[in-house]
């Protein structure tokens, strides 16, 4: 982890209330899975009433959709059931929300330029912040709209990984 990102988990780890917004440019794939994830870690270990989960795209392609059928049907292979609602990133979400993680490169540095202030921008960080092991190897979280099933599990296993990291970084 970068210092700037242990600086932000150190600040929230004993906060009683945590929210996290997972972005990525559509909001039907990467981060609908994220925010599934989480809220299937928290709910394992007991403390889900601690934490608000959305998620949210950079673009504004798919606004009030479902995630997409893919993504649905590989995670709920998983026992996850992904009912959120399409939507945008808002200014307003750097206010309400306590860490804002991307999922690659690209909608970081969108993000980072619709942060309002230099303070919003330090609640940004890369997904990627939180793999390890076998996930080590990826930098980002690929985007599996264009590919087959195992691009879809392939985000579900790194996402899987990245969310217990990203839960045990923020309640230790």
């Amino acid at each position: 982890m970068n210092p700037t990102t242990e600086s932000l988990i150190d600040s929230l780890c004993h906060k009683p209330h945590i929210s996290v917004l997972f972005v990525c440019l559509g909001n039907i794939c990467r981060s609908p899975a994220a925010e599934g994830m989480m809220q299937s870690v928290t709910d394992e270990c007991g403390d889900s009433a601690r934490w608000t989960i959305d998620s949210a795209g950079t673009g504004n392609y798919h606004i009030g959709e479902l995630p997409d059928a893919r993504m649905r049907a590989h995670a709920r292979r998983r026992g996850l059931e992904l009912t959120h609602r399409c939507r945008q990133v808002t200014e307003d979400d750097f206010d309400r929300f306590d860490i804002i993680i991307a999922m690659d490169r690209s909608n970081e540095q969108n993000l980072r330029r619709l942060a309002p202030t230099v303070e919003a921008e330090r609640k940004i960080v890369a997904m990627s912040e939180f793999f390890d092991g076998i996930a080590s190897r990826y930098d980002y979280v690929p985007d599996p709209y264009y590919e087959g099933a195992e691009g879809f599990e392939l985000v579900l296993d790194l996402l899987a990984t990245a969310t217990r990291n990203l839960h045990s970084a923020l309640t230790r």
